[in-house]
């Protein structure tokens, strides 16, 4: 049944190789998050629900970026099968542009109207005017942010996936000791409180950006070209649109969509502590996610790889075992989840975070189902983001992902928190509906084989 795990010699390692600095580099940067978390937490229950409340926008910015991202990294990977180095730093320089452009106008919508803006993911005036200091200073940072992960990506697809563990652990690091300086006054620091952890940001994202362009300018490994940045060619613009396209409209409504629930939460009956429960729970959440992702962009670069080389006898069977791989690494995270949750979380974690009993048993919820629920979201995770963008099949791949949310479980969360006013659990547990729907597709797709798809064919 499973033979098809029995893969060629060197296999698994290579996908060690590959998903090992991913893993590290997500897991520092989710542990040095919840670091960053527990020193806003520090302040109250308030400031840490405007924070979240601040990142809601800032979280659509943050999946247009990682659309973009992964956009790109599909072509990239096919072109680096082909060892096609001029493609390559046209496919970055339309990224470049892409991400800078709306990174920029978000920046500057939170920059000049922040509590006009942030009014629509809240209703109480002193969580939205904190969440306006934070998100005002933070905003530009993601522009910072947008530059350095679009080189990151590049590099990954080309597997070479340690530089970006690499820039993002000192930046976090960075960012976390200025957090702890800024948010509480630290060194003669004043006291900027949540004000002080976007500056901590900033900084830090303006860091990774000089060490992007040092990089750039020593590295012999891929020698960019800034002419073809600046100016990518008509040509690869209208392919990185088709194919990369798809993909960004696939992060951003997943992350417009995703950004319903916390706004559904925001408006209802203990929305601050239902915010700072989620809040919590996000960060457990980002930390179990680390090892999905990470297996997802590595059976991307390796699918667009044997693609772009025009080895595809095996792409299936390779599909399906990084897709079981998925799903073991998901269960073992189950298991782990409800242990911490039941012996850990409540007499060490929530009381670090001063969550109130309230805030505490909506935390203990929403991670309980978190964890029922890892299997199925590591396996959609990685058979969409990884084997099937990372087969050129953007289409199915968008419509799995976007379709099982707006059509299923908005419509349900809606109706539970908004028409019916129900607890917060029938809410939450919309992000089960969704993973159910797109396990059930995603098999029938991966299982057709009509996934694997070259697109560097002109055509």
């Amino acid at each position: 049944m499973f033979s098809y795990m029995r893969r060629e010699p060197g296999f698994y390692r290579q996908v060690v190789a590959l998903a090992a600095p991913i893993v590290l580099q997500n897991l520092i940067t989710s542990t040095l998050s919840m670091a960053d978390t527990f020193m806003v937490g520090m302040l109250g229950e308030a400031p840490m629900a405007a924070v979240t409340l601040a990142n809601i926008p800032l979280f659509v910015v943050q999946l247009f970026i990682f659309g973009v991202q992964s956009g790109a990294s599909v072509l990239i990977s096919q072109y680096w099968g082909k060892q096609n180095m001029e493609a390559i730093n046209r496919v970055l320089g339309v990224a470049l542009w892409v991400v800078l452009l709306v990174s920029s106008a978000f920046a500057a919508v939170l920059l000049i109207c922040p509590v006009q803006f942030l009014s629509l993911f809240g209703n109480q005036p002193d969580v939205v005017a904190m969440a306006a200091q934070y998100g005002s200073i933070a905003g530009i940072s993601y522009v910072c942010n947008a530059f350095t992960m679009m080189y990151v990506a590049a590099y990954r697809s080309m597997e070479q996936p340690a530089l970006g563990m690499y820039i993002l652990a000192a930046s976090m690091t960075v960012n976390t000791c200025l957090n702890w300086v800024f948010i509480f006054g630290n060194l003669g620091a004043p006291a900027l409180g949540v004000r002080g952890a976007a500056l901590a940001t900033l900084i830090a994202r303006c860091l990774e950006v000089i060490i992007v362009v040092t990089h750039m300018a020593r590295t012999k490994f891929f020698r960019v070209r800034p002419g073809l940045l600046l100016r990518p060619g008509s040509s690869m613009v209208r392919r990185f649109l088709r194919y990369g396209g798809l993909v960004v409209l696939n992060e951003t409504m997943w992350g417009l969509g995703t950004s319903v629930f916390p706004t559904i939460m925001g408006h209802m009956e203990g929305s601050t502590e239902i915010l700072a429960a989620y809040t919590v729970a996000g960060n457990v959440e980002k930390m179990c996610t680390v090892f999905s992702f990470g297996l997802a962009a590595t059976a991307a670069v390796i699918i667009g790889r044997e693609i772009g080389a025009g080895r595809t006898k095996e792409l299936k069977h390779v599909g399906m075992t990084m897709d079981t791989l998925a799903v073991l690494c998901g269960a073992t995270l189950c298991g782990l989840l409800l242990c911490f949750v039941r012996f850990v979380a409540p007499q060490w974690v929530f009381p670090l975070f001063k969550l109130s009993p309230g805030a505490s048993s909506v935390a203990t919820m929403m991670i309980t189902v978190m964890a029922c629920v890892m299997p199925l979201r590591n396996f959609n995770t990685v058979n969409i983001v990884g084997v099937l963008r990372g087969g050129g099949d953007v289409r199915a791949a968008t419509f799995i992902d976007v379709g099982n949310l707006w059509l299923v479980a908005i419509p349900y969360a809606v109706v539970c928190g908004v028409l019916l006013h129900t607890s917060v659990f029938w809410v939450y547990l919309a992000f089960g509906v969704e993973q159910i729907g797109k396990f059930a597709i995603g098999v029938w797709r991966l299982r057709s084989g009509r996934w694997v798809r070259d697109l560097t064919v002109v055509g």
